[in-house]
């Protein structure tokens, strides 16, 4: 479990840890380079991570309010700025990790499935050499 966490935090297949789910920014692998296990298998498998974004973004939001107006002190015009800030900024820098605690909740649920054998390097289709 310690793994799957550690994984998640460096944005690392939750399967094997070898290579990252990240293609480019906002944009998740399909399936892993090192071991093949598929990171989107289904049309709306991405609702999880979105889910995951969405609440996360909603804690840290409740969080700052109460840490600004109720324990600090702050006005509450100005802290509607920051949490809109927040609000706005947060969700974009967390995009990744969201999708990365996503697989990985659902690879310790329900391990991550193998995909199809990818083609061969040389171009070559079928049967050995």
């Amino acid at each position: 479990m310690v793994a799957a966490l550690l994984r998640c935090l460096l944005l690392r297949c939750p399967a094997c840890g070898l290579a990252s789910i990240v293609l480019r920014p906002f944009q998740i692998k399909d399936r892993c380079p090192a071991c093949g296990v598929l990171f989107k298998r289904e049309e709306g498998f991405f609702v999880g991570a979105i889910a995951i974004n969405v609440v996360t973004t909603e804690a840290l939001i409740l969080l700052l309010y109460v840490s600004g107006v109720l324990v600090a002190g702050f006005e509450f015009q100005s802290m509607l700025v920051a949490l809109l800030a927040a609000a706005a900024l947060f969700p974009v820098a967390f995009y990744h990790h969201s999708w990365s605690a996503w697989l990985t909740f659902d690879h310790v649920v329900e391990k991550l499935p193998q995909g199809p054998e990818p083609p061969p390097r040389d171009g070559r289709r079928g049967g050995r050499a």
